[in-house]
């Protein structure tokens, strides 16, 4: 019961990060694991777990996204799919061992891309000009990590949208909502198909994910951005530890 108890309230907080700026993969990943899930399971049931949360919380900038120009919202929808699938590929050709070691390293990567969040941003709004040729492997590239890890994802997008010219952070947000759905939902189905998702832990958490995702949209509009950031990079420090540790 306490095993169940605490995958739910991760995956609830979870859906509540993905939604306002990502990150929720450092509770679920971590949750799974120390209930007893081997790592890429683990991975994988998380995937699975938070992926409807991005489709409720998308659903809180449905305005912002219809009056998205449609040409291009399509093509940025292709290139997450197909970024998805070659994530998911990856990740079942990647050792159980191997991925294990590379745990805390992808927290550590992901946590550093939410404190550099705000530079990264500058830095792809300097180069505005050179990010618009070449946005659509920068897309692809992020989905393929999505697809792989997701961690960070949410802070990936955001600067990769800002690089490329968005300036509504509504947008931002409901477009990146969109495109973790995608490209999730393509990796999950593979993982599903391949036998390694870990179903009564997976159907706890997405119930409990898709709730804290239409929480966190109505929170994002609310909530000082600054303060959320702090206590997502807090979060990821915390776990990175704790899998160097142990």
């Amino acid at each position: 019961m306490f095993d169940f108890l605490l995958i739910a309230i991760a995956a609830f907080f979870a859906g509540v990060l993905n939604a306002m700026a990502g990150g929720g993969s450092f509770l679920t990943l971590p949750a799974l694991i120390y209930i007893g899930i081997p790592p890429i399971a683990a991975n994988a049931t998380s995937a699975l777990a938070v992926f409807p949360g991005y489709l409720s919380s998308s659903l809180g900038f449905r305005q912002e996204i219809r009056a998205f120009d449609r040409k291009r919202l399509l093509q940025l929808l292709g290139l997450s799919c197909v970024g998805g699938l070659a994530g998911a590929v990856l990740l079942l050709t990647t050792p159980s061992d191997t991925f294990r070691d590379l745990i805390p390293w992808l927290l550590l990567f992901a946590t550093f891309l939410f404190a550099m969040g705000g530079r990264i941003s500058v830095y792809l709004n300097r180069s505005s000009e050179q990010q618009e040729k070449t946005s659509p492997l920068a897309v692809l590239a992020v989905s393929i990590y999505g697809g792989y890890f997701n961690g960070g994802l949410g802070i990936i997008l955001l600067a990769l949208f800002s690089g490329m010219g968005f300036r509504d952070l509504n947008l931002m947000n409901g477009l990146k909502n969109v495109l973790s759905f995608l490209l999730s939902a393509v990796s999950v189905t593979v993982f599903a198909v391949a036998g390694i998702v870990h179903w009564p832990e997976a159907m706890i958490m997405m119930i409990t994910a898709t709730i804290g995702g239409y929480v966190g949209a109505r929170l994002v509009r609310k909530l000082p951005a600054k303060q959320v950031k702090y206590f997502v990079v807090l979060v990821g420090l915390l776990m990175t530890i704790a899998f160097f540790v142990l």
